[in-house]
């Protein structure tokens, strides 16, 4: 039902290093697209982890067996499902730079009361909000980043997303595996939450200066208007013209 414009393909003159090295510069150049992909990498390596250790915690902490463990699973797809409705109602994609911080900082909150629970109902209820979090930290960045790209570079940058998930949930899981050998399972959760949420108040503070880089894209897309200059060098206070 989508109408689509669909450009004659052309044939690219360079070779797949040079098209990866200027994807490459790209990402690393950019500040959105820098800012955004760090955070998704850092959530993917010390965050999504987690989940091995669910037969650890339904077993052992919540002294359950599979279909505890099954239900954990669930409540996390419950989760993703409220966030994608969530965000399927959005028209626009302003904002989401906010909600990139913000959902980061939920998923690694409830990571940390997740890994303080001893009850089965309030576990649900906070796998729920795992799930939440990580759908909409995820599919925020993902919309962000697709959106500022230009149409010539996106498969390039998008191949390097998929490096940071592909390579940071298997490095990240064999850290997880570790860290709870050391510190158990509880210990382990609460430092990928606080991982999490350092995170979140990293890019949190990089906000301003990505709204400054974003804000020139939006309008160019037709995203947000674009200012009307004023008619003269009086300066605007309150909305209102100086005399």
């Amino acid at each position: 039902m989508m109408r689509v414009k669909v450009s004659a393909s052309k044939k690219s003159g360079t070779s797949v290093v040079e098209e990866l090295k200027e994807g490459w510069s790209h990402v690393s150049e950019f500040a959105p697209v820098r800012t955004v992909l760090l955070l998704f990498a850092i959530i993917s390596f010390i965050g999504v982890p987690y989940a091995v250790l669910m037969p650890v915690f339904a077993a052992r902490l919540l002294h359950g067996g599979p279909n505890t463990f099954g239900f954990l699973m669930a409540a996390v797809g419950v989760g993703a499902l409220i966030s994608g409705i969530r965000l399927v109602t959005r028209k626009s994609v302003v904002g989401l730079d906010n909600i990139i911080a913000g959902s980061a900082a939920l998923f690694g909150a409830g990571i940390i009361v997740f890994s303080l629970s001893r009850v089965l109902c309030l576990s649900l209820l906070l796998m729920v909000a795992i799930g939440f979090g990580m759908m909409q930290q995820f599919t925020a960045s993902s919309t962000v980043i697709q959106t500022i790209v230009p149409e010539d570079k996106r498969g390039r940058v998008m191949s390097y997303w998929t490096v940071a998930y592909m390579g940071g949930v298997p490095s990240g899981s064999l850290l997880v595996g570790g860290l709870a050998y050391v510190f158990g399972a509880p210990g382990t959760l609460r430092l990928c939450g606080l991982g999490c949420i350092i995170g979140a108040a990293w890019f949190w503070g990089k906000r301003h200066e990505i709204w400054r880089l974003l804000r020139p894209i939006y309008e160019e897309l037709g995203i947000i208007p674009t200012p009307v200059p004023a008619n003269d060098d009086r300066p605007i206070l309150w909305g209102k013209e100086m005399n």
